[in-house]
This record gives structure tokens, sequence and C-alpha cells, in this order.
């Protein structure tokens, strides 16, 4: 048996755990040799209010995947959420450094480098950058057409760079409490990046398209085109929010409410078209949101792959056809691979963050660090080359 890789996403509501390993066939997705589910507990809009409580949580779900996988987990891939998730931009440029002003593999990252110093303080105050991100390279002023400029000749290599950061502390505190659960973290990936290893295919992140996680109590998105995430953005609603107005709009229950919003019949009568018409409001203000930042970052109405929608919050009725009314793009909901082998089917795309964790460690885990801090050239440029190529056709 290969080495088994475990992914780990703490979401406010829910700890999922998936244990998975490489198959013989590149081309196949990991098979799935357990999973582990838990409720959360220490933990608010995504915030550990208390690492103890997360901590025994984690344990509790890893418990379970490793009795249904039959092996002890030493280490795993852990997935950043929450409303601390943000993006920033940059510009570094370089002198190209031989001498007949051909741009090599040395070139490159010292661009990269360049860009993360010309990042303003205040983007950077109290965070940690996980993940930097080449989006475009442009060589003596002149853009770059098909990706990386080696081999072209010039005095100076630009790169523009997409950084992705998060409150420090909050990862300090989330990799606290999964260690404390006896788990070594191998590597922290961004959830929404990691969802879309799974929910987004190749065609959809080359012509552009929106993934939307939906929790509990964030809405995140992260925006594709030409096969490279150009863009991140956590939102402080969620799902939780439409059972909170189900519940003030027809005086019941939280717990009513919530199965409500999943399509339940409960014993007493409830007008179908109030339910609606409450669930309406509520997730259309959830993708004006959405709305707004693609007008912001240029990209309305104009991602021909569409959004597609997962997490926990994506079942709820109408979702879809509501995002496609107010974003005027194809909408879908995700759902996992039909063909992945495995005793234990994941039964929705609430598990793409999870199960995309997985696919991070067996394809690029630990192969890219968010800052070259502390990094040789070579270290450098190793690692930005191996993260730029996965977005590569």
């Amino acid at each position: 048996m290969s080495k088994p890789i475990v992914g780990i996403d703490i979401g406010t509501y829910h700890v999922k755990v998936v244990i998975a390993e490489s198959t013989d066939n590149p081309m196949q997705p990991p098979r799935i040799l357990g999973t582990g589910y838990a409720e959360s507990r220490g933990l608010k809009n995504g915030y550990i209010v208390s690492i103890g409580d997360v901590s025994r949580s984690v344990a509790a779900a890893l418990n379970q995947a490793s009795k249904a996988a039959r092996i002890k987990v030493k280490r795993a891939y852990l997935g950043i959420g929450g409303v601390g998730l943000e993006e920033a931009f940059s510009r570094g440029e370089t002198v190209v450094e031989r001498g007949d002003s051909e741009i090599t593999a040395r070139d490159l990252p010292r661009a990269i480098a360049a860009s993360e110093k010309a990042l303003p303080p205040s983007a950077i105050l109290n965070r940690k950058i996980i993940h930097t991100i080449p989006l475009r390279y442009s060589v003596d002023g002149v853009r770059v057409l098909g990706g990386s400029p080696i081999g072209m000749k010039g005095q100076r290599v630009a790169v523009e760079t997409l950084f992705i950061t998060c409150l420090e502390r909050h990862v300090n505190d989330l990799v606290d409490a999964v260690e404390q659960a006896g788990v070594e973290v191998e590597d922290v990936v961004a959830s929404p990046l990691a969802a879309s290893f799974v929910a987004l295919s190749k065609m959809q992140k080359r012509v552009g398209s929106v993934l939307a996680n939906i929790g509990s109590e964030t809405l995140s998105i992260i925006v594709f085109e030409d096969t490279v995430p150009v863009s991140i953005k956590v939102f402080p609603v969620g799902s939780s929010d439409i059972t909170n107005d189900l519940a003030l709009g027809l005086r019941i229950s939280p717990e009513e409410a919530d199965q409500l919003k999943q399509g339940a019949v409960l014993g007493a009568p409830y007008p179908r078209r109030k339910i609606d018409d409450v669930i309406g409001r509520r997730v259309t203000d959830m993708f004006k949101l959405v709305e707004a930042h693609l007008k912001k970052i240029g990209k309305s109405e104009l991602l021909p792959g569409g959004i597609i929608l997962t997490g926990g919050g994506s079942g709820v009725a109408t979702m879809s056809d509501l995002a496609k009314a107010v974003l005027k793009l194809p909408s879908r909901t995700a759902t996992m691979e039909s063909g992945v082998a495995s005793k234990m089917q994941l039964k929705d795309g609430s598990w793409a963050v999870a199960y995309g964790l997985t696919i991070w460690g067996l394809t690029a885990g630990g192969d890219f660090e968010g800052s070259s801090e502390g990094l040789g050239i070579g270290d450098m440029f190793s690692q930005a080359w191996r993260w730029f190529k996965k977005f590569l056709p």
C-alpha cells in the first residue's frame, strides 16, 4: 500500500477527515480508505474560541477515520478557511541575471520575492502568507503570453502575484488544535483552493469559473481564469442565516427551521410560498455579495464556466437557480466523482475540502511555501514552478 494521505477540514459545525492513498493509475483520483465526521466545538465564525474543544472534535473525527482505514494517523494536511482568509496583489520586478539577457529559472523566484517585498505593510500585518501565486509575467514591460517567460530575452522581468493570507493567530491556533490531537500538520491549504481540486474540471478552470463553498457561517469563493486562481474572498454569511430567517419568519424552533431548509416535510403545515420567499431573500443577498466582488475584479458575467456550488449549504432547495438568476452565469451543484473507488463513498460536496486536501498532499503537498523567507534561490524556484505547473492544461 502507498503512503496514506490525510486531509482535515475543520468547519464551524463539523470536522471532516478523509484518509486516501494514490492508485496505480496516476490519472485516477486518490482511493479513499476511510472517513471521519464529528461535531465541531470551540469555534465561532470559523475562529477558534477554545483550542481544547476543537482538539477533542478533531480527535473524534480522526479516530473514526483511523478505524475505518485501519491505520494510525501521524501527519495530515489542514484546510484553512473562515473570514480571516484574504487576498493581496503586488507587482515585483528584477534585472535578468545572465549577460546575454536570456531569462532563466533563476530569475523568476527573484521577481516573485520582489513582489512580496512590495506588499503594503497593512496587507501582511498580523497575517501569514499561505500561498503565493504568480499570475502574469512581463518582459521589459510587455506581457508574456502562454505563462512562463523562461527562454525569452530581455533586460527586466516582472510578475504580478496573488498572495492568499490568513490571520497568523488563527493559523497557529488551528495547527495547535490538530497537534494536540496527536497529529503533525504537514501543510496548511486555503480551503477554497483545496475544494477546487475536487469540484472544478480543467475546462472550467481554463475558461473561467467561480467555486462557491457555502458553509454554516461563511460563504467563500475562489475565481479561476486560464487555469490559475485569480481571486479569493470569504463573506461572513452562511446557511445558518437561512435557518435563523426561517425560525423568525415562521416562529418555529431552529431545529424545525433547519429541516425545512433541507426540504423536509414536517407535521405542522407551513405555506410553501412563504418558505421559498424567506429562503429566496437570504440566498439572493448572499449571491449579491458574490456579484459585487466579481464586478470589483472585472469578472461579472464573464466566466463561461459559471458558478459551482459546494459545501454543506449547497443542498438548500433553489440555491442553484437563484445563483444563476443573480449572477447571470451557468450554475450547478458540485458532486463528488462517481468513479472514486472506495468502500466509503463521499455523499456530497460538503466533503470537497477534506478530499481535496488529500489530492493536494499526493500531488503538491510540501512543494510550495507561502513565503520565500529562509529559502535558497533554487528551492524558491522549484517550489514556485511545481505550483505553477499544477494549473497548466
